[in-house]
């Protein structure tokens, strides 16, 4: 990787001299050296060459001096490290360098192998503050795309050892498909759909959150929300019918004057379900998940429910009843379920 260096400093000869003892490394593309003859022109070739790595800066200089230069440096570039070369190698300026922010002080006459040595030392720590800043960046975009659950899991110790380790859980998932979006979606631009969409996902997973929840996936025009600890079943069915009190009376304006009024169907299905990463370790492509019959029959519910609608199954139903108030559907044949399963509509 090649290190920039900006050497700042008035005497007419260093450029030669630099580029002579550094030939090889410019050569190599190891270094690539910029030149300005005060802090003032410094500044201007940063502006110039925001990927410097390293300032190389004399204190004694017209315009703007060394010093000054470094109190300017972490505005105008915040991780270009400074190195001071000066002939004043007391004491005093050396403090006053290194309070000042320099990261090192070499004293002249240049012993260039020093230098050298401080250059590489200087460029391997701005390499990993770099990489530091570029992985802070990445976890916050991470952390747009990935539920708060799955980075605290990833943040267990040991994580990378285990990547498809599973565990048995108790826990509660809902199913909440926004209905109409797939016709909507034939009649409508691609960015209303899309700025619709998101609007009332928003909307679903507040409440989620809210609730104790957290988001597993968006499967289109659908949410996947899993609910665990005290409680579970309780919370997941109070948040989805907030969802559904909030999107019964929610309308947007559509381009062709008429307005959008979403209604939700969601399945709630509650027991064991075995927790874990789901993908290829090989491809690096793996998904936080929960699998199993309780999550199928949850979706498979969901699929059965009309718009606002909530539904349960009957075991389910045994033990929110005296919590909620529900009515019977009746009996309903499952996809892929060999018995017909007792469902009920959960009303408030």
């Amino acid at each position: 990787m090649k290190t920039k260096i900006l050497v700042v400093d008035d005497e007419a000869d260093l450029e030669l001299l630099i580029k002579q003892k550094f030939r090889r490394k410019i050569r190599e593309s190891a270094y690539e050296f910029i030149f300005a003859g005060n802090g003032q022109e410094a500044l201007d070739r940063l502006r110039e060459h925001p990927d410097t790595d390293i300032v190389l800066s004399d204190i004694n200089m017209p315009v703007m001096d060394g010093l000054t230069l470094l109190g300017r440096l972490p505005e105008a570039s915040p991780v270009t490290k400074t190195v001071m070369v000066s002939a004043y190698g007391d004491m005093q300026n050396i403090r006053a360098a290194m309070n000042g922010g320099a990261f090192d002080f070499v004293c002249k006459p240049v012993d260039f192998n020093d230098l050298e040595l401080t250059i590489e030392k200087t460029a391997s720590h701005v390499q990993q503050l770099r990489a530091t800043m570029k992985a802070i960046q990445e976890n916050n975009i991470l952390r747009m795309y990935v539920d708060e659950t799955v980075i605290n899991f990833m943040a267990r110790p040991g994580f990378e050892n285990k990547l498809l380790a599973s565990e048995t859980v108790e826990a509660t998932v809902v199913f909440i498909d926004i209905c109409g979006f797939t016709s909507l979606s034939e009649t409508q631009p691609a960015a209303t759909v899309v700025g619709l969409l998101n609007k009332y996902f928003d909307q679903i997973v507040q409440e989620v959150i809210a609730h104790g929840g957290y988001i597993d996936k968006f499967m289109g025009d659908a949410v996947m929300a899993v609910f665990r600890g005290e409680y579970h079943l309780d919370r997941a069915i109070d948040a989805a019918l907030v969802v559904r009190a909030q999107l019964q009376t929610a309308s947007s304006p559509l381009p062709d004057g008429t307005d959008y009024h979403p209604s939700v169907s969601i399945g709630i299905n509650t027991g064991e379900m075995v927790s874990g990463n789901i993908g290829s370790a090989s491809l690096k492509r793996l998904d936080y998940t929960v699998i199993g019959d309780i999550v199928n029959v949850s979706q498979r519910l969901q699929s059965a429910a009309h718009p606002n609608q909530i539904v349960i199954t009957g075991a389910v139903y045994e033990q929110v009843k005296e919590s909620f108030q529900c009515a019977p559907i009746g009996e309903l044949k499952l996809k892929n379920k060999a018995n017909p399963i007792m469902t009920y509509e959960v009303i408030a």
